[in-house]
């Protein structure tokens, strides 16, 4: 009896540190939590345009290096497969999609194995290495987003030859369209090299930036979509690559990169708000990408993560894509990772970005 009294008393203690512990570090809310939607409204489909973070592998075909349709990239993915996602699993349109109570996952539109269900459920369009700067797809021999334009108006003849023109519309209304871009623009095109910066001090790239997105949220209107979000860029000076590349000897924050960055989503939350007043019954959402990955960054314990300076994959320091491969070496627990690779975050991560930006930015599509 005494014995099981002392046990008790532990088992207290102990459960009492458990919860203390979780009160001051909140475990986070699974992704998996599905949303609910006002009455009457319905998301049929969700489609992706822009860059690697949310390219389920369209450029899987394409003679580029871009490239992540190998392992150690998919091993988490379901059944292990490297579809071409830039992670270890799934994406943020995977998620999205998920707690939309659309699907598990969101496919390549260049996929030559998508089915007519995903294509009447959406799509991705978005192509590794692309940005809203037509100069960094041509660097990274990648789509271009008036590509990705032209190929969403393929899918477009695709689906009205399956459903017909009136249910056509009704997707392409009420969907959700996520435009994901401008990180690439800033790492390679601006700071890379030095084309733009011979054309463009930051303030003048940073325009160009938003004017170009405008551009592309009105072709895409002018197409029938009129739910759109728009992510502002990551924190570009913050990624394990970019720290290992520019950050000096103690691999801290590229500030001149989070400066551009944040010069460009200023203007871009502009844009989109001048945009949502001009154009009728459009349901324009910026996407604070940015704040929230910083936060990650920099209060890594909030979010159950012990390393956020560093990739998953070999060193972490500046492997992604094609210096990301089945002879490297990954860490032995990637959720305590925010990062996969040098450049992409881990699929806890992408889970816990979606999650939290969705739950913040999901009434203003509506």
């Amino acid at each position: 009896m005494q014995y099981s009294s002392y046990l008790l008393e532990w088992l207290g203690l102990w459960l009492s540190i458990f919860l203390l512990f979780n009160i001051i570090n909140p475990i986070p809310i699974a992704a998996t939590t599905r949303m609910k939607l006002p009455p009457n409204v319905t998301v049929p489909a969700i489609f992706g345009f822009g860059d690697s973070i949310i390219d389920p592998g369209n450029n899987n075909n394409l003679n580029t290096l871009s490239k992540s349709n190998f392992p150690p990239y998919g091993k988490d993915f379901m059944g292990g497969i490297p579809t071409g996602r830039f992670s270890n699993g799934r994406i943020p349109t995977d998620f999205i999609a998920e707690m939309l109570s659309i699907k598990q996952s969101v496919g390549a539109y260049l996929d030559p194995s998508i089915s007519p269900q995903d294509l009447l459920t959406g799509v991705s369009f978005a192509s590794g290495g692309s940005g809203y700067d037509p100069l960094t797809s041509t660097i990274s021999s990648v789509l271009s987003l008036s590509e990705q334009l032209e190929y969403l108006k393929e899918y477009k003849a695709r689906v009205r030859e399956m459903v017909g023109e009136e249910r056509t519309e009704y997707i392409m209304k009420n969907s959700m369209f996520l435009v994901v871009a401008g990180s690439v623009d800033i790492a390679i095109s601006y700071f890379d090299i030095p084309i733009r910066r011979n054309m463009y001090d930051v303030d003048g790239y940073a325009s160009f930036l938003a004017n170009s997105s405008s551009s592309f949220v009105q072709d895409l209107y002018e197409l029938g979509a009129r739910r759109i979000g728009v992510f502002s860029t990551l924190p570009i000076g913050c990624l394990p690559s970019q720290r290992t590349l520019a950050g000096g000897i103690s691999r801290k924050c590229v500030e001149n990169y989070n400066n551009l960055a944040q010069v460009f989503k200023s203007k871009l939350a502009i844009k989109l708000d001048s945009l949502s007043n001009s154009l009728r019954d459009a349901k324009l959402v910026y996407i604070d990408f940015y704040t929230t990955l910083l936060d990650m960054i920099q209060h890594p314990l909030n979010y159950g993560f012990e390393q956020v300076t560093r990739g998953c994959c070999g060193t972490g320091l500046i492997e992604v894509a094609e210096s990301c491969n089945k002879f490297d070496t990954v860490c032995s627990d990637d959720t305590k990772y925010l990062f996969w690779d040098s450049y992409h975050p881990t699929e806890r991560g992408y889970e816990l970005l979606s999650t939290t930006l969705l739950n913040k930015y999901i009434n203003g599509f509506f």
